[in-house]
């Protein structure tokens, strides 16, 4: 009894479609879509810039192999 049922939800969407036009809701998501592309696009730029770049002199993997192969032979 408390629950909308599918006519209620109808209803609801043709008030809507009056009230704002059909043209206008359409814009209305539009915008919508346009928002949520840059939210995405911004949240990967922000993944992009949080990679630390590699550090000039630093000492890799590939580097202290070939310091332990020196030592060694």
């Amino acid at each position: 009894m408390g629950g909308l049922s599918i006519w209620h939800w109808l209803i609801v969407g043709i008030l809507v479609l009056l009230l704002f036009g059909k043209g206008r809701f359409s814009d209305m998501m539009g915008d919508v879509a346009k928002g949520i592309k840059s939210f995405k696009k911004g949240m990967s730029e922000d993944d992009e810039a949080t990679k630390v770049p590699p550090q000039i002199g630093s000492t890799t993997v590939i580097d202290a192999e070939k310091q332990t192969d020196k030592t060694q032979g």
